[in-house]
């Protein structure tokens, strides 16, 4: 099975994508729908969806972002079907060994919205930075060094899309948080952008397929 929210930041995602670049990902859609849905387990699915970007290089640059879909659907859906204890098991420590490398801070975006949709809260940095990664807690200072650019910019929620550009160019280009920086700082400070917020937040970006494809993704979870 897969998440309707998943379902729906796919589409979103490869939308997005097509519109602002020269590669009609939208049609990888019916590629990606039977790999989430599909009850193999979860390294087959990122061996399939892997096998989907290595034929098609010119959506490299979402290759991460949908393994971070990939795995906040095993997350909702796939987990489903296993054991109540199977995060706990040696054979998922082992899954996470062979994937350390893989995945974006996408992924801690995601697991913070639908817990604002459990809780019944309207997502905000503040309260994702302090409450759910902790960074004012010394036992999470590796969340802190990840994310010390957007801590120091938390003002820039309040200011135009053009300041936030402004500030995510100067990131340095090791930052893990680097690529995501402009599109999950548009989102935190518009989460219900509309048609002409989003064209703004295009016309601002220095990569509009890449972002535009992640704030879809959020704004589709949230």
């Amino acid at each position: 099975m897969t998440d309707p929210k998943v379902t729906a930041a796919i589409s979103s995602a490869l939308q997005a994508y097509a519109k602002y670049s020269i590669f009609d990902a939208q049609a990888l859609e019916t590629e990606f729908a039977p790999i989430f849905s599909s009850d193999d387990d979860f390294l087959t699915k990122v061996d399939r969806l892997d096998e989907v970007f290595d034929n098609n290089p010119q959506a490299e640059e979402l290759r991460e972002i949908f393994f971070d879909l990939l795995l906040i659907n095993f997350f909702s859906e796939d987990v489903k079907k296993l054991e109540d204890d199977y995060l706990e098991t040696p054979e998922w420590e082992d899954i996470e060994e062979q994937t350390l490398d893989r995945g974006t801070e996408l992924l801690n975006l995601l697991l913070y919205l639908n817990e604002c949709e459990d809780e019944g809260i309207e997502p905000e940095l503040e309260d994702y930075l302090k409450e759910f990664l902790l960074v004012d807690e010394d036992e999470f200072q590796d969340e802190y060094r990840i994310y010390e650019p957007v801590i120091a910019n938390q003002i820039l929620v309040e200011s135009p899309v053009s300041e936030i550009q402004k500030v995510a160019a100067t990131i340095s280009g090791d930052s893990e948080v680097k690529e995501l920086f402009y599109p999950m700082m548009c989102f935190f400070q518009n989460p219900d952008a509309t048609g002409h917020d989003k064209e703004e937040i295009a016309d601002n970006s220095a990569n509009k397929s890449f972002d535009m494809a992640v704030l879809e993704i959020l704004v589709s979870f949230n």
